[in-house]
């Protein structure tokens, strides 16, 4: 990708004019030159398509511009050291032999969150608990393969139905953000491992993402899942399939809402939390999905942890 691609709509119609002569710069050539004479900070990036339409709009790189900072796309079809200079670039290899460079987050740290397994435990590890409130995990059993085992797994762990199956792997793909909820011990083995299986924790249909770059910390709401009362639990069986729960379209932030459900967590227990995250996981930029136990006011639930969110509120940030 050239960096007259990446960058046409940002440039005056002189600077326009440049590019589309026979001289046109390269993608880092144009970089440099942008760095040296305005003092930009250049943040070089790889990302998937899908990251660059959510992530990298229009409305975010001009809010970067105007404070000094320029993103730059990364040639995967040629060597990182022949590319930039770049101030901030996330890259294994690179950050080896150009020790001067900002590393955001080591690619080894940010694996981890790839499993569903291990994403949680730092957060049951903490088994944090203040005057503000308390945060946890539901609990949770891991099946790799085998469907048919399932149910005879769940009663042997003890986990109470309903329950929330969730891919295993979560690589950021549409599929491993499908989850199930499964009603009685039977359905069970319709289930299609490797996944994780949580016991449903009833929350008012709203959850929190809480998203963490650096020191900042931003909370919207979310519209989730209904709560399921013990009639229903009774009256329906099954297991229901839902694509995608929690995405930016379904913002809850100005609906109307119950109070006890639209409170946000307290200030002081999500930045206690996400300094304590920062700290095991090694990150500096994720996302939590947070849910408070209907019917309490400080009981709140870690339920999955993302890498590098696609659809930040860019306002909030930059």
């Amino acid at each position: 990708m050239r960096l007259k691609e990446e960058f046409s709509h940002h440039h005056d119609e002189e600077e326009e004019e440049e590019e589309e002569g026979p001289e046109a710069m390269s993608q880092c050539s144009i970089g440099a030159a942008l760095q040296q004479q305005k003092h930009f900070v250049v943040v070089g990036y790889a990302l998937t398509s899908k990251k660059v339409k959510s992530f990298l709009q229009p409305k975010l790189e001009g809010l970067a511009r105007k404070k000094g900072i320029l993103f730059v796309a990364i040639d995967q079809n040629r060597p990182l050291s022949d590319q930039g200079p770049f101030d901030i670039v996330l890259h294994k290899e690179y950050r080896r032999t150009h020790p001067e460079v900002t590393v955001l987050d080591p690619p080894d740290a940010i694996q981890h969150l790839h499993n569903r397994q291990s994403m949680l435990q730092c957060v049951a590890d903490m088994n944090l608990s203040d005057s503000y409130g308390k945060v946890g995990v539901p609990r949770q059993l891991v099946i790799k393969r085998d469907a048919s085992s399932i149910p005879e797994a769940v009663v042997k762990a003890g986990l109470i139905l309903p329950l929330v199956a969730k891919p295993l792997v979560n690589d950021g793909s549409a599929k491993s953000h499908e989850l199930s909820l499964a009603y009685d011990q039977y359905s069970l083995q319709k289930l299609e491992p490797p996944l994780v299986l949580q016991e449903f924790v009833n929350h008012g249909g709203v959850l929190f993402k809480v998203y963490i770059v650096g020191e900042a910390i931003k909370v919207v709401r979310r519209f989730s899942l209904p709560d399921v009362t013990k009639r229903e639990l009774a009256k329906h069986a099954g297991v229901f399939r839902f694509p995608r729960v929690s995405c930016a379209a379904a913002s809850a932030d100005d609906a109307e809402l119950d109070p006890s459900v639209a409170e946000l967590p307290p200030r002081p227990l999500l930045e206690r939390l996400a300094k304590e995250l920062r700290r095991r996981l090694g990150l500096r930029l994720f996302n939590l999905d947070i849910i408070r136990e209907h019917g309490t006011r400080d009981h709140f639930y870690v339920i999955d942890i993302n890498y590098f969110p696609g659809k930040v509120r860019e306002n909030a940030w930059v």
